[in-house]
């Protein structure tokens, strides 16, 4: 076993080497531009980006010509809500009074976005989650208004790994002839997906999640009943069906469509052995550690998502004892530079004691029963030697409520 474990796949993944394997050939020997249609490169080029297409549209259930490729899915984000907010504005293009319905735990290119239309005259409802940081179809039933134009929801939440009840959302969306606008970038190759029968309008995913290349992704974008129209946010040569200009990177393509494949082919075996490694990583952390607390739902999450919180432990001391042998996050990816608490636990109710202590475990494809034991090995080390150091460990164990002492400064 090799040093650092690396243990934060809801971060990035690894590319899988049958997925590097299709890449290659496409950066050094098969170097058309998909869009070049008047020589056998450029034939060779469509070709492979077609073929892709069609292989990630069956890992979700799509159809090709519903797919957009985009650089990721902050991008295909952004195409999706100020697309549909632009298309759909009154006769003369405003959006002024129209209303989006989102939640507080969403991903920070959600929540950036929304903002952004709340600056240009959009009404946002921010709803906040129950205590496992799951949001209820009753929730957003009630939140519904005339003007409500989209419902953007994660559907597997990238730092706790709770599961919204999409299905049911997305029932409830078009019973009321709203747009149901979904961030599927953890699930896709993880759960079953299917956009048809879960009721999806719109669907981001990134192939990097799904052990592809970093730098692509695609926008689903729902054709018929109904048919879903946006406005191209990038100007250009008219691509994607003039929903998104600019050269199609044919190599990071191919190796999405052959990510979604393996995705497809190994789905089941990923499933279980992702959840296998995930409960045993935390049943041999609470073998060993008292007042660990799970943070998220333990019936609806995500395979290989553990997220736990180490009360009397501070979490920036935790992260550096570990860190030199595995690879581990303390929140989303994208702000982990931030000191700040997870804006997720603390829309959840988790105070900031144990939100700054907490730890987020991802599990993949390629992560060994060896790993997650010597993970768990360190890390209850590691927990059980600052604990060692903190008066207040001391004072829970015999008893006393903190809550109730009355702290006196000098």
């Amino acid at each position: 076993m090799k040093t650092p474990i690396y243990l934060d796949n809801q971060a990035t993944t690894p590319v899988d080497p049958r997925v590097m394997d299709e890449m290659l050939p496409y950066f050094t020997e098969m170097y058309g531009n998909a869009a070049s249609r008047n020589h056998p490169f450029g034939w060779q080029a469509e070709e492979a980006v077609e073929k892709a297409r069609g292989e990630i549209a069956a890992l979700i259930g799509a159809t090709p010509k519903e797919l957009v490729f985009t650089s990721g899915s902050t991008e295909a984000i952004n195409l999706a809500m100020k697309g549909a907010v632009q298309m759909y504005g009154d006769s003369e293009g405003k959006i002024s009074g129209k209303h989006i319905i989102t939640s507080l735990v969403e991903h920070k290119a959600v929540l950036d976005t929304c903002k952004h239309l709340e600056s240009e005259g959009c009404e946002v409802t921010y709803l906040e989650p129950d205590e496992t940081g799951r949001v209820s179809v009753e929730q957003v039933e009630a939140a519904m208004r005339d003007d409500t134009l989209m419902v953007a929801l994660i559907w597997g939440n990238n730092e706790i790994g709770t599961l919204n009840p999409i299905r049911e959302l997305g029932a409830l969306c078009h019973e009321r002839n709203v747009l149901f606008f979904v961030d599927g970038t953890q699930c896709a190759g993880k759960i079953p997906v299917d956009v048809q029968a879960d009721n999806i309008d719109l669907m981001c995913i990134s192939a990097h999640k799904l052990y592809g290349p970093k730098g692509i992704g695609v926008l689903y974008v729902r054709r018929r009943a109904p048919r879903v129209r946006l406005v191209a946010q990038i100007d250009g040569g008219g691509h994607e069906r003039g929903m998104r200009s600019g050269t199609l990177n044919v190599p990071l393509i191919v190796g999405f469509g052959a990510a979604c494949r393996v995705a497809m082919e190994d789905l089941q075996r990923d499933l279980d052995h992702s959840i296998e490694l995930r409960d045993r990583l935390e049943e041999k952390i609470r073998e060993k550690c008292d007042m660990v607390h799970l943070n998220g739902n333990r019936e609806h999450r995500l395979p290989g998502c553990l997220n736990l919180s180490f009360s009397y432990v501070e979490g920036e001391s935790l992260l550096m004892g570990i860190n030199e042998e595995m690879a581990v996050s303390s929140g989303s990816a994208c702000t982990s530079a931030s000191l700040e608490p997870s804006h997720v636990l603390r829309a959840m109710g988790v105070g900031d004691e144990l939100a700054h202590s907490s730890i987020r475990f991802g599990v993949g494809r390629f992560t060994t029963e060896e790993e997650v034991d010597h993970a768990a090995e360190r890390v209850t080390q590691t927990v059980t030697r600052l604990r060692e150091l903190s008066p207040l460990y001391e004072m829970a164990l015999e008893g006393i409520d903190l809550s109730t002492v009355e702290w006196t400064g000098h």
